[in-house]
């Protein structure tokens, strides 16, 4: 999984210093999440994005932003408590979800948000 810095966020994801609308730039949907190091919870969702990213590869993109050392990209996005998860579909709005989501929770909103599948119904 990449980790992003603002220079490949901005060729990526999204320049927020050329747009003020939201304009997607990658090729793939994708899902960002940020994390710190000294964060219990990011720790618990990280191996689960490394199994999404691989079941997922070629489909979506799955980044890693450190808030510590991406203190910039954190508040752009008003990162107030991580993890926290955006999903940026490859047209339409991104998505923030916060905390350590479980894998079904994930793969759902994946499905929904990133790849717009219809979602079956039991």
């Amino acid at each position: 999984m990449e980790h992003l810095t603002k220079e490949t966020f901005f060729e990526k994801v999204f320049n927020y210093e050329k747009n003020k609308e939201w304009v997607f730039e990658g090729k793939l949907p994708c899902l960002i999440d940020f994390y710190a190091d000294w964060c219990q919870p990011c720790k618990i969702v990280a191996p689960i994005l490394e199994e999404l990213s691989k079941e997922y590869e070629g489909k979506i993109n799955i980044y890693k932003v450190n808030t510590e050392e991406q203190t910039e990209l954190a508040a752009a996005f008003g990162i107030r408590s991580i993890p926290s998860l955006l999903f940026c579909p490859a047209e339409g709005q991104p998505q923030m979800a916060m905390g350590a989501l479980p894998k079904e929770q994930l793969v759902a909103a994946i499905n929904d948000v990133l790849l717009k599948e219809p979602v079956e119904t039991k």
